[in-house]
């Protein structure tokens, strides 16, 4: 057996015992897990994020009866390492796959030796990933049954990518089920099929991952949604995501699974050529700066989660896996991870932040480090060139942020706070000492 793939008892005794209590009633089984994972999505792009020109009422309500948080960031700015960093509650620079995103003449994929949230709830869970892959498209990273989930259902790379066919894998291998598949009909297909998946395993405590497309390009809008919103395309789109929103909620309160179940929301990372980073610095694929990064997120499972909350702790999706396993009482995976629990933030308005510093990458390079006032930021960007702000000499060109006052990130305060640089400055020492080590020399 893999150690990696190794449950330790102690682990597990632990998590069991600190399992995170409901707030009222005792559970009457295990809850079931839904992540809905959007692509490109910005942080300002929802109404409980302060948008204006895209409705989102199902969203709206979902954000009004669980939690809203307010500084939770994506792993990466880019797709393939966000989705390893997710998946794997580790930074995605342990992965190998911190460079870039894979394309589809690449070879390498996620390593069978990394934990998944789908391997970490086995075997009590009922698994499915629907919707896109992007962690690899040939053996044996291909198919994503290869990392503990019963079924697949979707894309193995983005929809910008050719040649592009819809799969399908099970154990009982992969087939395709489409290999034109219509780009204004991928949402409306997937969440059917996440529907169907609910239906499937309704008897059983189950983890789906909805991996969605929209609202990354090439923008097509359902027929039934184009046209609708003020925001255009892009819109229509969201617009689109937040109506199967409301149909995933008829769906498990129809099935009598509402109180039973955690739907969480979020994105791979910031928006692209659309969407709106809700004022925040820059956009995916961006150096150190917040609008590549920090991205919505709301949860909701009624009875476990207060309506109404909002807390503005930092987070970052490599918080899921850990997360999850205390909520589900899983057992903790023998593994080196990067995330920690966040269940707290979940169920407590003034909960403060498990992480003392969160790191930001841009490909296997330190970006910049966050911590809950500060963010200290050395990589930008300069038309095509890549400004380390903190080379030999020109240290002065790093920046310290008061994110609490200056949430744009217009304003160096280094001057303002020599106590605080030099406190980030070793920060960024040690975890230059901990990750430039793991860089890799693959193309990506």
């Amino acid at each position: 057996m893999n150690r990696r793939h190794f449950l330790t008892t102690t682990a597990a005794a632990a998590l069991a015992a600190c399992a995170t209590p409901p707030l009222n009633a005792t559970p009457s089984r295990k809850p079931n897990i839904i992540v809905v994972l959007a692509d490109d999505l910005g942080y300002g792009d929802l109404g409980p994020y302060g948008a204006g020109m895209i409705r989102t009422p199902n969203l709206d309500r979902m954000a009004a009866e669980g939690a809203l948080l307010t500084s939770f960031y994506a792993s990466a700015s880019l797709c393939t390492p966000s989705r390893a960093g997710l998946l794997t509650g580790r930074y995605p620079i342990r992965t190998g796959l911190a460079r870039d995103v894979i394309r589809q003449t690449d070879t390498h994929g996620l390593p069978l030796s990394e934990i998944t949230i789908a391997e970490a709830l086995k075997p009590d869970y009922a698994t499915a990933i629907v919707g896109k892959w992007h962690l690899g498209h040939v053996a044996p990273f291909w198919p994503p049954t290869n990392q503990g989930f019963d079924l697949f259902h979707g894309l193995p790379y983005s929809h910008d990518m050719q040649p592009l066919a819809m799969s399908k894998a099970t154990a009982a291998g992969v087939e395709i089920v489409d290999d034109t598949p219509d780009m204004d009909r991928l949402t409306e297909q997937f969440f059917a099929r996440g529907l169907q998946f609910i239906d499937d395993n309704r008897d059983r405590p189950f983890f789906l991952l909805l991996t969605l497309t929209a609202p990354h390009v090439p923008l097509d809008p359902h027929p039934d949604h184009a046209g609708h919103s003020a925001a255009a395309e892009y819109g229509d789109v969201v617009e689109e995501i937040d109506a199967n929103m409301g149909r995933l909620f008829a769906k498990l309160k129809a099935l009598g699974l509402d109180d039973d179940t955690l739907v969480i929301l979020t994105s791979d990372n910031g928006p692209w050529w659309e969407g709106s980073t809700g004022g925040l610095r820059d956009r995916k694929g961006g150096a150190g700066w917040e609008g590549g990064y920090r991205v919505p997120f709301i949860a909701r499972q009624p009875g476990r989660i207060p309506a109404g909350l909002v807390n503005g702790s930092i987070a970052m999706n490599i918080d899921l896996l850990p997360t999850l396993a205390r909520w589900t009482g899983a057992p903790a995976p023998a593994a080196e991870l990067d995330g920690a629990d966040i269940a707290t933030l979940l169920t407590q308005r003034t909960a403060a932040s498990p992480h003392d510093e969160l790191v930001l990458f841009i490909n296997e390079e330190v970006a910049a480090i966050r911590t809950q006032r500060y963010k200290y930021v050395v990589r930008s960007h300069y038309r095509t060139y890549e400004a380390p702000l903190d080379a030999p000499g020109r240290t002065d060109w790093a920046v310290l942020v008061d994110m609490a006052n200056d949430p744009s990130e217009s304003y160096d305060v280094s001057a303002l706070h020599p106590d605080v640089l030099a406190d980030m400055q070793a920060r960024l020492t040690r975890a230059r000492a901990t990750f430039d080590p793991l860089k890799t020399q693959q193309p990506s």
